[in-house]
């Protein structure tokens, strides 16, 4: 049985994330305010895709050498952990991260996938709401490596999408005649255009 994917919305990360998770496309000339409603709305696609689908489909392979949905997002949150942690003062990837187990052994229900699915969030969001525009000319590491605070938020604006367009391909697929557009639908281009024109929808 698909079952919803937010189970945390009662708590009071959540409900301060309520706000940008119902974001329309706002014009700003603010690097952070964007790029914070460019990471909401990628967070809340993965979820409305892992909503889609059975418990068991989170966790199934197309082949050997795929990651399931579980997996991928495993490997966000891990991710998250150790660039968000300490962001300004300690280098992005963490002594103690083991990227590698990332890709095995995923949370063994969508309950803790979830749980860790929205920890790893809550460090990125935390971290960009207590960034000033002044901070983004600092520099920070990932493996050693220099990088602007821009640089370094850019980097993650890259590969979280990436991830979750991942989970969305496969979230589609196993949904089947079931999936329900996370986008423009099908053949509805013209009235969504139309609805964008006169402020009932946002292309975000």
């Amino acid at each position: 049985m698909v079952r919803g994917v937010l189970r945390t919305r009662d708590s009071p990360w959540a409900r301060r994330r309520t706000t940008l998770d119902r974001m329309v496309l706002k014009f700003t000339v603010s690097y952070l305010e964007d790029a914070l409603a460019v990471f909401a709305y990628y967070k809340k696609l993965g979820e409305r895709a892992m909503g889609q689908v059975a418990d068991e489909h989170l966790f199934a392979t197309l082949d050997e050498e795929a990651n399931s949905i579980a997996t991928i997002a495993k490997h966000m949150t891990g991710n998250m952990r150790s660039r968000w942690t300490d962001f300004l003062t300690t280098d992005g990837e963490k002594p103690d991260r083991n990227r590698d187990r990332e890709f095995v052994d995923p949370p063994a229900t969508r309950e803790a996938l979830l749980t860790d699915w929205e920890n790893g969030w809550r460090l990125l969001f935390e971290t960009l709401e207590s960034l000033s525009e002044q901070d983004l000319t600092r520099t920070v590491t990932i493996r050693g490596e220099p990088h602007s605070v821009m640089q370094a938020i850019n980097r993650q604006l890259a590969h979280y999408p990436h991830h979750v367009g991942q989970i969305v391909l496969l979230a589609k697929h196993f949904a089947c005649d079931r999936w329900q557009s996370l986008s423009v639908p099908r053949n509805r281009s013209a009235e969504f255009n139309r609805k964008v024109a006169a402020g009932e929808a946002s292309q975000r």
